[in-house]
């Protein structure tokens, strides 16, 4: 038997060995009654070709590098949400959960081998620059993204606060290539905004679901009722790219009866079939209710939010239980349509990870927003011209899972609705203060709460038509 068999077979041996023990450990923790069987021929044949690269490659590779990379590309082939975090990645992936990491400041995610931008996160380097969601990202620096993993183009973009580096985009409407050259900061995502509008008037901003959100949110609440009741309030949803399920369920519950159903989940093992409720085992981290102290009127004071196409995951569990249960009026342009729930598997003595999506979520009436989204109940363009975003969804992503209400086939496509009307493709992107007399939406959400006729926009036609409702 020749040395480089007798290696193939001791490898396949090693491989289906370490498989079996992790397989063992990741299952001794469930109520798992029968595990799956290791597809033993398929193992082996990764055996081999990890044996024809260390004997054959032009280069020699390391052994941590071939897994590392075997898993990640057996991971990212299963849903555009899915990913394998090495040592770095899963440390990155701990610290901005807290809301503070170095970094440019968007969100994204992996489509056609570029990096999208999902949503870029408020009052960042990105943010400031004018990136949009639906950005295509090339190069960073002179580095082509095209042959890189998402965790590698990560890790370029992340990196030590006043560098910089130089970001390639492609924008729908532009006819060449943007660069701009942004300088890393120490990213401080403060999750929670307010101001008082006027008497009687209150604003809340929820940018990302972290932590701390449910507590920032309620510190909020008592600060805009600290000069009397409101008579109406808006909660701004939009570019919010999501977070923390337990923050989402903390958030809904602020304005939801007790133990109201908030959202729930469907999955192949018992962890993932759970319900979640507006009660402070959920939502409050570390014993207690960080809810106690709502200001009285906070449960019935009118409400409206507003969403838009980078309202995303966490922000779509607020948005959907508070339009099931009719507690808010929904104004803007439907969502993205992250309708899935990713847990954290720490593996490799807790230093690298999956981040495996093991659950859909539906509203508490049952809607499944994957790859859908909520319409709103007001369909409000970001100007009175239309609106400038690209009308990035979800169900644009390649492997996106299929909605189980809607029967679709998983093959990355999904009937949407039609495209609605933007500004001028060539229109740099809108920028405004939110809650300002320049925000279209927010002025059309200060109308639905006044009773004023609200400017939403036919399905048909181009022109705004009044409508005049109040919420309940």
């Amino acid at each position: 038997m020749s040395r480089m068999k007798q290696f193939g077979l001791v490898l396949s041996g090693v491989c289906i060995g370490v498989l079996v023990s992790l397989q063992f450990a990741a299952n001794a923790s469930r109520d798992s009654a029968a595990a799956p069987q290791l597809p033993v021929e398929e193992v082996r044949s990764l055996a081999d070709v990890f044996n024809h690269i260390k004997e054959l490659y032009v280069e020699p590779v390391a052994d941590k590098k071939l897994i590392n990379d075997a898993i990640s590309g057996m991971v990212a082939g299963l849903d555009p949400h899915s990913s394998y975090l090495d040592e770095e990645a899963f440390r990155d992936m701990q610290v901005s959960i807290k809301g503070r990491f170095g970094g440019l400041g968007i969100e994204v995610t992996m489509e056609d081998g570029l990096v999208k931008v999902v949503s870029p996160i408020e009052d960042t380097p990105a943010f400031r620059a004018g990136v949009k969601a639906g950005d295509l990202i090339f190069k960073l620096d002179d580095t082509p993204v095209r042959g890189l993993t998402l965790n590698d183009a990560v890790k370029r973009m992340r990196g030590k606060p006043g560098t910089s580096i130089s970001v390639t985009i492609v924008r729908k409407g532009e006819n060449k290539p943007i660069e701009l050259t942004l300088t890393r900061e120490e990213i401080k995502v403060q999750s929670v905004k307010s101001k008082l509008i006027e008497p009687g008037y209150g604003y809340l901003r929820v940018t990302q679901f972290q932590e701390q959100t449910t507590a920032d949110l309620e510190r909020h609440l008592e600060a805009l009722y600290k000069t009397g009741p409101l008579k109406g309030l808006v909660l701004d949803l939009r570019n919010n790219p999501g977070g923390l399920i337990d923050a989402a369920v903390g958030v809904s519950a602020a304005f939801l009866p007790a133990k109201s159903l908030v959202v729930y989940s469907e999955g192949r093992i018992a962890d993932a079939k759970r319900k979640y409720n507006a009660e402070p085992t959920e939502y409050s981290r570390g014993g207690g209710d960080v809810l106690k102290n709502l200001p009285r009127g906070v449960k019935d004071v009118p409400l409206v939010v507003i969403v838009n196409g980078g309202s995303a995951s966490a922000s779509e569990i607020v948005a959907g239980a508070l339009q099931d249960y009719k507690r808010a009026k929904l104004l803007g342009i439907r969502t993205f349509g992250k309708g899935s729930v990713q847990s954290i598997f720490p593996i490799i003595q807790g230093e690298t990870a999956v981040k495996l999506t093991i659950a859909k979520y539906f509203t508490p009436l049952g809607r499944s927003i994957q790859a859908t989204g909520i319409e709103p109940d007001f369909e409000v363009d970001e100007t009175a011209n239309g609106s400038s975003e690209p009308f990035y969804r979800e169900a644009d992503l390649n492997r996106h899972l299929a909605n189980p209400n809607a029967g679709e086939e998983h093959t990355g496509t999904v009937s949407k609705p039609a495209p609605r009307q933007r500004a001028q493709e060539d229109a740099a992107p809108v920028r405004f203060e939110p809650a300002s007399a320049d925000d279209y939406q927010f002025m059309q959400a200060m109308n639905v709460l006044k009773g004023r006729p609200v400017a939403i926009k036919p399905a048909d036609q181009s022109a705004p038509a009044a409508q005049t409702s109040a919420p309940k």
